[in-house]
């Protein structure tokens, strides 16, 4: 009788948004993939955040009560955890190496605050942030030779990791496949037509993170001419109440004609917000990959997006692209003011796929990480 092999995953931390994700779709990925001979244990913040009943949990809801705690677990609980589960292979997704048993050993590393260039602003507005910034890149190298692979979602996080670590093996992995036609060469998407019935809308899907730079583009709504303020609005999925970035954007802003602060958004909710929407817009500084470009071009959104490495690689192949400086309010005030008079011509992209080692999605992945166990 073949002996049952054993993949055990690791993300106590991820509870919501773009990470938990991550984590639902590689389970999923896992379940679908893998042969019926691998057991698959998860563990999880809640059980309840993993609905595959091929996936067993166990849950470790005082996880995120503090960095103490979290290293506890990584380098002392689970080491335990592994002597009894005897893994054959142990994937950490939340960047940390931890220290188990296992016959092989692999790290999913998303988070990129160790390569951002702080300004004391963010240090103000979100310490943790700043904190992140400066001892995360710490916390990737201890231990990170235990593993076999290490994991990135973009080629420039790859680079930065052979350079920072020495890693003889980094694999780019994108977290879902985005739409590679991306949005259809409309008249729609040549130039956003404007409504005679209600404003044109721009969603921005961010948290309130200093990094996301929500900032610059509630300074280009102040900055519309009167004419075309009325002809478009910008959505930000924020209260203004979450931390102090956000009660500094909500208190600078929440006046200017045409920003709306709708709040956090249910899983449904941002569906129809996405539906809703004529164009989607997304200036943040740093991601490792930026999920809400792929979610807008699956639903065939025209684009405004940071002209960084992660947003050309994220976009990928589109017909329905404008790139801007992040940074740049005066950019992005222009491009709102030719979205309002109907005259602002989205570009396209062509891209191709990252040179291997590559995973396109979460199937191909997992055959890398179980290749010869």
């Amino acid at each position: 009788m073949q002996k049952q092999k054993h993949v055990v995953v690791s993300a106590v931390n991820f509870s919501e948004g773009g990470p938990l994700t991550v984590l639902q779709e590689s389970l999923d990925g896992a379940a679908q993939c893998l042969p019926v001979d691998w057991k698959i244990t998860a563990l999880v913040h809640s059980k309840d955040l993993i609905t595959n009943p091929r996936i067993e949990t166990l849950a470790f809801p005082q996880s995120k009560r503090s960095w103490l705690k979290r290293l506890w677990l990584e380098w002392v609980v689970f080491k335990r955890i592994s002597i009894s589960l005897k893994p054959d292979l142990w994937l950490s997704l939340h960047d940390i190496t931890p220290r188990v048993k296992a016959r092989r050993q692999a790290v999913y590393c998303h988070n990129p605050s160790p390569f951002h260039k702080l300004t004391w602003r963010d240090a103000r507005l979100e310490p943790s942030f700043a904190l992140f910034n400066l001892l995360y890149g710490r916390l990737y190298g201890a231990f990170i030779l235990r593993n076999q692979t290490v994991v990135v979602q973009q080629a420039w996080l790859r680079q930065a990791f052979k350079r920072l670590y020495r890693h003889p093996n980094v694999v780019v992995a994108y977290p879902s496949r985005p739409d590679e036609g991306g949005p259809a060469p409309t008249q729609t998407h040549a130039a956003v037509q404007l409504s005679k019935s209600r404003p044109l809308v721009m969603l921005y899907p961010a948290l309130p993170r200093v990094f996301k730079n929500t900032e610059v583009l509630c300074e280009a709504m102040m900055r519309l001419p009167p004419a075309a303020r009325g002809a478009v609005e910008l959505q930000l999925t924020l209260s203004g109440t979450e931390n102090p970035y956000a009660r500094d954007l909500y208190r600078r802003f929440s006046s200017v004609h045409g920003v709306q602060f709708i709040g956090r958004q249910t899983r449904q909710q941002m569906g129809e917000a996405y539906r809703a929407c004529d164009v989607v817009v997304f200036p943040s500084r740093l991601e490792t990959w930026g999920l809400p470009i792929t979610e807008a071009k699956a639903l065939n959104k025209p684009l405004l997006v940071a002209d960084l490495p992660y947003a050309h690689e994220t976009v990928g192949s589109c017909s329905a692209v404008t790139f801007l400086p992040a940074t740049d309010v005066q950019a992005w005030a222009k491009a709102f003011e030719q979205i309002a008079y109907g005259q602002h011509a989205f570009g396209n992209q062509t891209r191709a796929a990252p040179e291997a080692p590559f995973a396109a999605d979460w199937p191909q992945l997992w055959r890398l990480l179980t290749e010869g166990l």
